[in-house]
This record gives C-alpha cells, sequence and structure tokens, in this order.
C-alpha cells in the first residue's frame, strides 16, 4: 500500500516530478502546493497553474538533478 503524505514529507513549495497518468513516466516542473490524506495538490512551474487533480504519494517524488549534465 501507498504511503500517506505525511510519511513522504513533502511540504509546500518543494519541486518535485510528477508521474504521468497517460505513459506512467517521470515528469519534471511542479511544486506541491499542499497535501493531506487524499494526496498533494500540485502546481505547474511553467506557467503557475494548480493542476486541477490529487496527486497520490506514489505520484510524486523529490525533483531530481540530473547527474553529469553541464546545464544542472
Amino acid at each position: 500500500m501507498g504511503r500517506s503524505p505525511a510519511e513522504h514529507a513533502g511540504q509546500a513549495g518543494d519541486r518535485v516530478e510528477v508521474r504521468s497518468r497517460f505513459d506512467g513516466h517521470w515528469a519534471r516542473g511542479f511544486e506541491i502546493v499542499s497535501g493531506d490524506a487524499e494526496g498533494y495538490r500540485i502546481r505547474r512551474l511553467s506557467d503557475g497553474s494548480e493542476l486541477p487533480v490529487v496527486f497520490t504519494v506514489d505520484e510524486v517524488r523529490p525533483e531530481r538533478r540530473r547527474e553529469g549534465m553541464w546545464w544542472y
């Protein structure tokens, strides 16, 4: 079973990646707006829009830096 938002320890403003419900890949460029027992509210950084769905803890992970890339 999945973790609760409290166990994930993500806080409002944390940059995260979210799992796409379309193809299952991780997408970058998001931040946590809030979290509760249902999951996380997420904002897209590119335009500041809050996404209209709640993401479960298993669909959100801390943003990972890409190692070895000169632009990161």
